[in-house]
């Protein structure tokens, strides 16, 4: 039953987080993309540039929280996930690309924190 709530409520916080990025103005293109490669959880439009959102859930901040969880291994997956899609989606491959993560911090009393790093790490020095 604990992996089935924490779906549940991975899935809440991405659905959150894709609000929230939609009130700011970007467009969110796809959810839970899935390929050979790994999974991105959203992947969103602002200005003309694709963005890769990395979305991260945690109840507390203990160990660093929910961005300290996005390490390099993470983030190679991601940037693979992303290469991988891109040579699948014509459209996506002249656009620049933007990696973001957006920390949502579920507090105790029910309320959500939401930290959103832009360009939170880029691939090569794109």
């Amino acid at each position: 039953m604990a992996e089935r709530s924490t779906i549940e409520r991975g899935a809440a916080a991405e659905a959150v987080a894709a609000l929230y990025l939609e009130a700011r103005g970007l467009k969110v293109l796809e959810r839970n993309l899935r390929c050979r490669a790994g999974e991105l959880d959203l992947v969103c439009l602002e200005d003309g540039v694709i963005v890769i959102v990395e979305v991260r859930q945690r109840a507390s901040a203990d160990f660093g929280g929910a961005l300290a969880s996005v390490t390099w291994r993470k983030q190679r997956k991601l940037i693979r996930a992303t290469e991988f899609l891109r040579q699948r989606r014509p459209e996506w491959r002249a656009r620049a690309l933007r990696f973001d993560v957006i920390a949502v911090q579920g507090g105790p009393d029910g309320t959500r924190r939401m930290d959103w790093i832009r360009d939170a790490f880029r691939v090569d020095g794109r």
